[in-house]
């Protein structure tokens, strides 16, 4: 079954710096190129960091409140986020501000798998690397964004290829597949139990599907024949291994 690449839709020409890069320089390359945010590199184009606009704002310097009284007893707050705060705001380079270890994907990773990574670890965009995991490209949310939205017709006609006749064998009007705003309905009755956990999970890892609702019934429950097989071989072998 088809499923796009990273690597087919990722920006090859990336913009990037060295953790040496002035803060000033790096500002100017994201107002220039209009990016969120632009990943670090060291001399073997490896990714070391990623630096955004965010970390950015944590640079400008606040003006301190002239009105606001200060304890003398007050104590710094010490958390982890405050330290990294006032890091940022006296950083002079790339590598002081940036956000590390890098939240990477690989070339060869699925596009399912890119988004399943920005949505965990929160971040909206993903440096890509290759084999040897050097820098080669960059993906955005926006970029998975335009696989994700694909439309409904193309997303029902890959179920039917790729999970119905090529995976399954079945004719094409075995099951009835409808896609409404990528969730996609698999309703119809199988000859077995197992070809309806195989639709179901095929379908699930099709790009741009956000969710499958199974109506699917079946004759023969050959899953609990597995089960049983399963049970039979695991009695026999611990006999065996009591000989």
């Amino acid at each position: 079954m088809k499923h796009d690449k990273v690597g087919s839709l990722m920006t090859m020409d990336v913009v990037q710096a060295e953790y040496g890069t002035p803060a000033e320089e790096v500002a100017r390359l994201l107002t220039d190129h209009r990016i969120g945010g632009l990943p670090l590199v060291d001399q073997d184009d490896q990714v070391i960091g990623v630096v955004s606009a965010s970390d950015l704002t944590a640079h400008e310097p606040s003006t301190p409140d002239p009105h606001r009284s200060r304890s003398r007893f007050a104590f710094p707050e010490l958390s982890p986020a405050t330290r990294r705060r006032t890091a940022q705001a006296s950083a002079r380079t790339a590598g002081e501000l940036m956000s590390a270890p890098p939240v990477t994907a690989h070339a060869e990773d699925t596009i399912v798998v890119a988004a399943r990574t920005m949505a965990r670890r929160g971040v909206k965009r993903l440096p890509v690397l290759d084999e040897e995991d050097r820098l080669v490209g960059i993906v955005t949310r926006r970029d998975l964004l335009r696989v994700f939205l694909r439309p409904d017709a193309q997303i029902r006609e890959e179920v039917i290829e790729e999970v119905l006749v090529r995976a399954l064998w079945l004719t094409p009007r075995s099951i009835d597949v409808v896609s409404a705003e990528g969730v996609v309905t698999l309703a119809g009755r199988l000859e077995r139990r197992s070809e309806a956990e195989i639709a179901i999970a095929m379908t699930r890892q099709i790009d741009g599907v956000v969710a499958v609702v199974g109506e699917l019934t079946w004759r023969l429950d050959d899953t609990r024949e597995r089960s049983d097989e399963q049970v039979l071989h695991g009695v026999a072998d611990d006999r065996l291994r009591r000989l």
